[in-house]
């Protein structure tokens, strides 16, 4: 029998477009953890601009790479999906290696 998170992600509608199956980045509950409680912490500019001076655009992609990489997760080995593409992944990684404020 399957986890029931990933027996419902088979019942999408939209789940036969994608490219790839979902990737565990982590098994380690501690780390899941410290990434939802990054969650109100993501940077809020606006979206499809480079407020941040990042290089590129921020976007959803953004906000994740952001919360991996300050999560502790590493993020070195994540590529897109063969045939994928993740514009704006790159500026949530150069803004999660700045400073937070207060350091």
């Amino acid at each position: 029998m399957e986890p029931e998170p990933l027996a419902e992600l088979r019942e999408r509608p939209d789940v036969a477009e994608a490219v790839e199956s979902p990737r565990r980045l982590t098994s380690e509950p501690a780390r899941a953890q410290r990434l939802l409680e990054l969650l109100p912490a993501v940077p809020t500019p606006v979206w499809g601009r480079d407020e941040l001076r990042a290089g590129e655009m921020w976007n959803s992609n953004s906000v994740i790479s952001w919360l991996v990489a300050r999560s502790g997760i590493p993020v070195e080995t994540i590529r897109p999906p063969t045939g994928g593409r993740a514009p704006g992944w790159r500026a949530g990684l150069v803004v999660a290696r700045r400073p937070e404020v207060g350091d």
